[in-house]
């Protein structure tokens, strides 16, 4: 594994982000492998709650599903970064403010998140809708 991926495992270890990600796995009865670089892939996420094919806590990847595509995998790696930079449990709040500029920006709580467009729409799957102020007609 590469040093800076290894790196992002320890300080998501330290800053409890991981161990708290483990923990929502097990309480939502998530069956859990280890993954690509330092990731821990949760498949059969059993709660509702959030409302995404996927989502990250520390290094830990949670999903409803029974597989994830790599792009998708990708892009969730890109959150667990995300968690260390923002040394753990701040990201929560950080990620919240951001989805709720997003809504009022364009409607979705993705299309304009810093943390959503920073680890990539597209391969999160995620639409790019414009900002409301610069649509025209129907979109």
């Amino acid at each position: 594994m590469d040093r800076r991926f290894r790196f992002r495992r320890a300080v998501n270890y330290l800053n409890l982000s991981t161990p708290l990600g483990l923990l929502v796995a097990v309480v939502g009865g998530a069956s859990r492998q280890a993954g690509p670089d330092g990731l821990v892939l949760a498949f059969g996420y059993r709660y509702r709650f959030p409302v995404a094919g996927a989502f990250t806590i520390g290094n830990v990847v949670l999903t409803s599903r029974d597989a994830l595509s790599g792009r998708l995998v990708q892009h969730e790696g890109r959150h667990a970064t995300q968690w260390a930079w923002c040394l753990g449990l701040p990201m929560l709040p950080l990620y919240l403010a951001a989805m709720l500029v997003s809504v009022i920006l364009c409607g979705h709580q993705a299309s304009y998140n810093v943390f959503e467009r920073l680890a990539g729409l597209d391969d999160g799957g995620y639409p790019s809708r414009r900002v409301w102020w610069r649509r025209t007609g129907g979109s």
